[in-house]
């Protein structure tokens, strides 16, 4: 086989959501992940036992990856197993984010160490080990990497993205209109674009 592109999904997503990827990569095997676990470490390790196993059917595996689907691929230690990465809307700065949640759940950092684990009227639970174990593990990426941003991004800021693609040498695109999750005919539309762009790409190719 010539070529696998593997697709770890955000939160809320499914592998189903590979589908969509097919018709994009027309010489290439392209599957999902479903992954079980919901944490950096143990999500890490599901997509590193996947990438290890796709890396015995091809030498050539691209990852394209969707949110807190990126972060947890970052977690996964498989930067020498990925010829080149696509990261769509990409969780970058974990802690950053879960400092901004507990803000607007008006939570402090005293309370979460005391009580471990407290539920938001937003829907997201935070977790006192969650945070210790990614301020303790700051993520390290070295893959080739292009991402897409939408500049409407509710959870990621722009000086966020833009300091990690510099320090990470990745390819940043920016979609103006565009939203964290990409959905509607036109950003659907403006991500294909972006990554049928990117395939002209040299995957050694970073901006300097």
């Amino acid at each position: 086989m010539s070529s696998i592109v593997l697709y770890v999904h955000g939160k809320g997503g499914s592998a189903a959501e590979s589908e969509h990827y097919r018709p994009l990569f027309p010489g290439s095997e392209v599957v999902g992940l479903d992954y079980r676990t919901f944490t950096p470490w143990e999500t890490g390790a599901e997509i590193r036992e996947a990438v290890e196993r796709l890396s015995l059917e091809s030498a050539h595996v691209t990852l394209i990856a969707n949110s807190i689907g990126a972060f947890f691929s970052m977690c996964a230690g498989i930067d020498a197993a990925v010829e080149r990465a696509y990261f769509i809307s990409p969780i970058v700065d974990m802690p950053r984010l879960i400092a901004d949640m507990m803000a607007w759940a008006g939570v402090t950092e005293a309370e979460l160490a005391a009580r471990g684990r407290i539920a938001t009227d937003f829907g997201e639970e935070l977790s006192w080990d969650y945070l210790r174990y990614v301020r303790e593990h700051p993520v390290r990426w070295n893959a080739p990497t292009a991402i897409l941003y939408g500049r409407r991004d509710n959870l990621t800021p722009f000086d966020a993205i833009r300091g990690f693609a510099d320090s990470h040498r990745a390819r940043l695109t920016v979609m103006e209109d565009g939203e964290h999750w990409f959905h509607t005919d036109e950003q659907m539309r403006f991500l294909d674009d972006w990554i049928r762009s990117e395939q002209g790409t040299s995957p050694a190719t970073r901006p300097e």
